[in-house]
């Protein structure tokens, strides 16, 4: 039976939608919506930022000059940080039944505009032991760097450990770790999955 629950944040906890994101960068930009995501993964921003390589400032000015925008820092964050999906994927009252008998951890490859912006948006996170993130910890999931962090910071060995991911990749690599990993396919789904192990909210 395992004795720490880790989740992802994005698309287990909270809906992520960076078209939103995208949409409001190309009222500002001579490129299209679509053409967005590609001019930052040529740019190589977004892995670097989430290791805690750059600085928020040194994001908004790398990000500017890709784009060939001028945008101030502060409606940059705004325009950055508003891409999730108002209501979380999963309740409240599922982490507060889980925090009463189970260490909880949050395991997310994500950057300090991001984890600022949802600390403030969705209260439920105050129901979590600790935050093992990216950009903090310097390795970003898959590598096995993190989850061993994880599992420090958990605090039992890594069979009692419960790790939920939306993608495969990082299941898989959890598991190579000898964590007891699944893929997130919504809530029923990851419901039953915790019950088959013996994991008790209500």
């Amino acid at each position: 039976m395992p004795k720490a629950l880790l989740f992802d944040l994005g698309d287990v906890i909270i809906g992520l939608d960076f078209g939103k994101a995208y949409d409001a960068a190309a009222k500002l930009s001579r490129f299209s919506a679509e053409e967005i995501p590609r001019i930052i993964s040529r740019a190589n921003l977004a892995n670097p930022y989430e290791c805690g390589e750059m600085s928020n400032e040194q994001f908004h000015r790398r990000f500017c000059e890709a784009l060939e925008i001028d945008v101030d820092y502060n409606r940059f964050e705004q325009l950055w940080g508003d891409m999730f999906q108002p209501r979380p994927l999963l309740p409240e009252s599922l982490f507060d039944g889980l925090k009463r008998n189970y260490r909880l951890l949050l395991l997310s490859n994500t950057n300090d505009i991001h984890f600022r912006f949802i600390r403030q948006r969705y209260p439920l996170l105050r129901h979590f032991d600790d935050f093992v993130l990216s950009y903090e910890v310097g390795v970003m999931k898959p590598a096995a760097g993190i989850y061993a962090e994880a599992v420090r910071r958990a605090g039992a060995p890594p069979p009692e450990c419960f790790f939920v991911d939306d993608k495969q990749a990082n299941v898989d690599a959890a598991r190579q770790a000898s964590i007891d990993a699944v893929q997130f396919e919504g809530r029923d789904r990851l419901e039953n999955e915790l019950r088959q192990r013996g994991v008790r909210w209500e």
